[in-house]
C-alpha cells in the first residue's frame, strides 16, 4: 500500500510529502449504548487509511483515491463541495477544521486503504481521521484530539448525511497498540485497558450480508429507549439516559411502558453492566469471563433487542459448539461480522468449520478478517 500511494504521488504531484495512517476499529462490547448515554469499549485496529500529503501553495485541494481510481480538486468554500461521496469526506474535515478556527492551506494527497468495506470497521472514521490528524500536523493548528474525533463526526452529520455517534472517530484518533478504550458517551471520559490475549486471536467472521430494515429499525429501538428512560424519569429525575438508571428502577415502570420497550431497556442496562465486567475482567488477565460477557451481549441483541439475523446467530452458535471463548455479532446488526475470542489452539478447526458449514447452509462462504488491536491516528516515520 506505502509503495503504490509513493508511486502514484511521485507521479501526479513530484517529490516531497508526508505520511499519516489511521485505523478502522473494532468493538469488544457496548453495543447501541452510546445513544443511550452509555459505555462502548473500542479498540482501533490493524487495518487503515494511509495517505501522502504536501502543501501546494495555492487555495485548492487535489486529492487522488486509488482505490477508487480518481482525481479530484476543490476550493475550500461551502460552494465547492465535491460530487463525488469518497471526496466529501475529505472536503468536509477541511470545512469543519476551518470552522474551528483552524488554518487549512492548499494541499495535494494520494490515499488508499485495506479496511475492509462492509464490514462494520469504519473505513469512513479511518478516512475523516487521517486527513483531520494530517491537516492538524501541516498547519500547526494545535487542535486536540478530542475536537479532531468531532470534527470526522461532523463531518458524517453534515456532509455525508449519516448522524452517528462519537465511537468510531473517536477509536480511529485515540487508538493504542495493545489497549481498548472505555469510553462514556454520555461524558467524553475514556480510559485505555490493557488487552494482550496470550493464546488467543481475535477474529472477525463476516456473513457478507446486509438485511436491508436496519435503518427504520435503529430508530425504533432508540425511540424504544427514549420511552422507556422518560418512564423511569418520573419516579428518579436525575436519569437523562438509560444507562443512568438501575435495573431494579426499570421493573418499577414495567406496567407503564409496552412490553417491547421494557426488553429493549432490558437489554441497554445489562449491556452497560457487561462493559463494566469486562474491563474488571481485562484488569486481571480474565479472557474467559471476557468470553462469556460476549456471548450475553449475542443473547441480548438476538433475543432482547432483536437485531441479530438467521446468520449471525448461527455463527454465535458454531462458536458455542467449537468451544470458542467469546462471540458475538458486532455493530448494528441485521447482517454484517461475528467478533470472536478464539484459543489459539481451537482456531483452525472453528475457522475450518465456519466457513464449510455456513457455505452448506447460506450458499456462500463467509470472510475471514483475523484483527491485532493497533495505534490510531498517527504521522509515519
Amino acid at each position: 500500500m506505502k509503495n503504490k500511494i509513493q508511486a502514484k504521488f511521485k507521479e501526479l504531484f513530484g517529490e516531497g510529502g508526508e505520511l499519516f495512517m489511521s485505523s478502522g476499529r473494532i468493538n469488544l462490547i457496548g453495543e447501541h449504548t452510546d445513544y443511550n448515554g452509555g459505555y462502548v469499549f473500542p479498540g482501533a485496529i490493524n487495518y487503515g487509511i494511509m495517505a501522502q500529503i504536501k502543501l501546494n501553495g495555492t487555495d485548492k485541494v487535489k486529492v487522488f483515491s486509488i482505490d477508487f481510481n480518481e482525481y479530484v480538486e476543490f476550493a475550500l468554500k461551502e460552494e465547492d463541495k465535491p460530487k463525488q461521496s469518497w471526496a466529501c469526506y475529505v472536503f468536509g474535515v477541511c470545512r469543519e477544521t476551518l470552522k474551528r478556527g483552524g488554518k487549512v492551506a492548499g494541499f495535494d494527497a494520494v490515499f488508499a486503504g485495506d479496511v475492509p468495506l462492509g464490514a462494520g470497521l469504519s473505513s469512513s472514521a479511518a478516512l475523516e481521521s487521517v486527513f483531520a490528524f494530517a491537516i492538524n500536523e501541516l498547519n500547526g493548528n494545535g487542535i486536540e484530539k478530542f475536537e479532531l474525533a468531532k470534527i470526522g463526526q461532523s463531518t458524517e452529520h453534515n456532509y455525508c448525511g449519516v448522524k452517528c455517534g462519537i465511537m468510531d472517530q473517536f477509536a480511529s484518533v485515540f487508538g493504542k497498540e495493545g489497549a481498548l478504550m472505555r469510553l462514556n458517551c454520555k461524558t467524553g471520559e475514556y480510559k485505555y485497558f490493557p488487552f494482550h490475549p496470550k493464546g488467543y486471536k481475535l477474529v472477525l467472521i463476516d456473513s457478507c450480508v446486509k438485511h436491508e430494515l436496519a435503518s427504520s429499525a435503529y430508530n425504533k429501538r432508540r425511540e424504544s429507549c427514549e420511552r422507556a428512560a422518560k418512564a423511569i424519569r418520573e419516579n428518579h429525575p436525575d436519569v437523562d439516559f438509560l444507562s443512568d438508571a438501575k435495573r431494579v428502577w426499570l421493573d418499577e415502570v414495567r406496567d407503564k411502558i409496552s412490553e417491547e420497550d421494557f426488553i429493549r431497556a432490558e437489554y441497554v442496562i445489562g449491556e452497560v453492566q457487561r462493559v463494566l465486567d469486562v474491563c474488571d475482567a481485562l484488569e486481571r488477565d480474565d479472557y474467559e469471563t471476557v468470553g462469556e460477557m460476549m456471548y450475553q451481549t449475542h443473547f441480548g441483541l438476538s433475543r432482547l433487542y432483536e437485531v441479530s439475523c438467521e446468520e449471525l446467530d448461527f455463527l454465535n452458535k458454531l462458536a458455542r459448539k467449537y468451544d470458542v471463548t467469546g462471540s458475538r455479532v458486532m455493530g448494528g446488526g441485521f447482517g454484517g461480522c461475528t467478533i470472536n475470542l478464539v484459543k489459539e489452539e481451537l482456531y483452525d478447526g472453528f475457522i475450518k468449520a465456519a466457513k464449510e458449514q455456513f457455505a452448506a447452509k447460506f450458499g456462500h462462504e463467509p470472510k475471514v478478517y483475523d484483527v491485532v488491536i493497533s495505534d490510531g491516528a498517527r504521522k509515519l516515520q
